[in-house]
């Protein structure tokens, strides 16, 4: 892919609008790992090129790994160069269109062997790499990896994550548009399973063995390959901004891979078509949604902020808003938490929120998404789910209770003004009966967002302005609202400008309407 073509899709992900906003937000100081497939070349095809044009990187900082040892010169005897391998590195870390420029080590495996001596080792090792792009897939369930396969490789990717806090962003798999075609790795539990926006043979969900919402995320590619290492190069600047303090001085915890799935899925923009199917908490299609990075981090600057109550109810019983007073005073935000029931109750912790902007009959696009893992040795999950209620009524506004993933997303395009109490609720029982643990530790992130678009003369034209967070909102413009309404959406990328998207319109005779709407 050409430079024009990458730097486009730096703008459609929101890195270029990152990038403008603040400084060195570009994987500084993470450890990274990438396996690659190998072809049937003697030595394996499997690394990247350090001076190949779109990668651009110091040899220093690679390290290859393999059936024939490990070396850190290329070349080298342990494999020789992959252009597929160069291609991901160029998505991920190249120079210039890569997401994550300044990681600080590359370990490039080999892929079978990173899974045999590492993934199904019998006590695996730590390879102290958070972010691990797997643009491989070990076959489509059924056609060439059974179910039972499947959830074997699931479960040792899903140990290895919970155990050394490794976040694995895999490639659902390009045998779509059929469903249940998303492939291992990317069925595990505790990973980021990544779809191509825009490429029909992307693999979409659920999954084969139960039904699961996967792929979670969707990146711009001619093939999952090559939006996967988008969304690990996105994990990578968030991990690096969130230990730097970003996202406040509980820097653990910003950068803990519960917080960062979280926070990628939440800021997520919808397609137009974006739809899911209830209770299975994303689109089967688009996951979350695309990838935008900026959304992401404006979530991860918005701060920790704990729980305003907890309250336990009778298991199975209703659980309105509690009549809490306290009040999240950030309507961006994130928090990394525990929830812990009882043998005969749940558990609810109630995040408070006054979601207002001071304008009457205001209407907000909220978001939220909660994270947790399927713990260590364990073939279940604890059961969590999101509720959304109207705090001064006590009606449900909105909830995501799946029964098999372990992720919940709740999303409403319009919202009204009002106080609401968004719970995080975890299922009571017996631990090794109907719950995994008493204690679940969890990640939510959180938006209510309300996006004016303004409009002002400017001698004969007129300048139209709208925030730059959210992003993700093309301006479109129709003639006449009459049906069938045809949207214009053909003009210039807007000027950026304290905190302002901005675009420059020609005015006519004609009438002119205006609107934003997602991509």
């Amino acid at each position: 892919m050409g430079l024009t073509a990458q730097a486009q899709q730096l703008n459609a992900i929101g890195v270029t609008l990152l990038r403008s906003v603040i400084t060195n937000a570009d994987g500084t100081g993470i450890r990274i790992a990438q396996p690659e497939a190998k072809g049937t070349n003697i030595p394996p095809d499997f690394e990247v090129n350090p001076a190949n044009g779109s990668v651009q990187k110091p040899v220093s900082i690679f390290m290859y790994l393999g059936t024939n040892g490990t070396a850190t010169v290329f070349p080298n005897s342990v494999g020789t160069e992959s252009g597929h391998a160069d291609s991901v590195a160029s998505y991920f870390y190249g120079l210039p269109g890569g997401v994550a420029t300044n990681v600080v080590h590359v370990d490039n495996y080999d892929a079978d062997y990173f899974y045999t001596s590492i993934i199904a080792a019998t006590l695996p090792p730590n390879i102290n790499d958070p972010v691990v792009n797997q643009s491989f897939i070990f076959g489509y369930v059924p056609a060439q990896v059974t179910v039972s396969q499947q959830q074997q490789l699931d479960s040792q990717f899903d140990d290895y994550a919970a155990q050394y806090d490794t976040l694995f962003v895999s490639g659902a798999g390009n045998g779509g548009p059929g469903s249940g075609t998303v492939a291992p790795p990317s069925t595990c539990y505790n990973g980021l399973s990544v779809g191509a926006y825009g490429y029909v043979n992307s693999s979409i969900g659920p999954t084969e063995d139960n039904g699961r919402a996967k792929p979670d995320i969707i990146a711009p590619a001619i093939a999952t390959s090559f939006s996967t290492p988008q969304v690990a190069g996105a994990a990578a600047v968030l991990m690096q901004t969130g230990l730097r303090g970003d996202g406040g001085s509980k820097t653990n915890a910003a950068a803990d891979m519960r917080t960062i799935k979280a926070l990628l899925l939440n800021g997520a923009v919808k397609p137009a078509d974006w739809t899911n199917n209830p209770p299975s908490p994303l689109d089967t299609r688009y996951g979350a949604g695309l990838l935008n990075v900026f959304n992401s981090y404006e979530q991860l600057a918005g701060g920790q902020h704990g729980y305003i109550a907890a309250t336990s109810v009778p298991s199975g019983s209703e659980h309105p808003p509690n009549g809490a007073t306290g009040t999240i005073g950030a309507l961006s935000g994130w928090d990394f938490n525990t929830n812990t029931s009882g043998t005969s109750s749940d558990e609810i912790n109630h995040y408070y929120f006054n979601v207002t902007n001071g304008f009457s009959n205001a209407t907000f696009a909220a978001t939220a998404t909660l994270v947790w893992n399927r713990q260590q040795n364990k073939t279940a999950i604890n059961d969590l789910d999101l509720f959304l209620y109207n705090a001064a009524t006590s009606n449900l506004v909105a909830s995501s209770t799946s029964l098999v993933d372990n992720v919940e997303h709740v999303f409403l395009p319009q919202l009204a003004s009002g106080r609401y109490d968004l719970q995080v609720w975890k299922a009571g029982g017996m631990p090794g009966l109907s719950i995994v643990s008493f204690s679940e530790t969890y990640a939510l992130a959180w938006v209510f967002s309300s996006t004016r678009l303004n409009a002002a003369p400017s001698g004969t034209n007129l300048v139209l302005t709208w925030p730059i967070y959210p992003d993700g909102f093309v301006l479109a413009s129709a003639t006449s609202l009459a049906a069938p309404v045809i949207w214009n959406t053909n003009y210039p990328a807007p000027v950026v400008a304290n905190n302002l998207n901005r675009v420059l319109i020609s005015t006519t005779n004609a009438s002119q309407f205006f609107r934003l709407q997602p991509p």
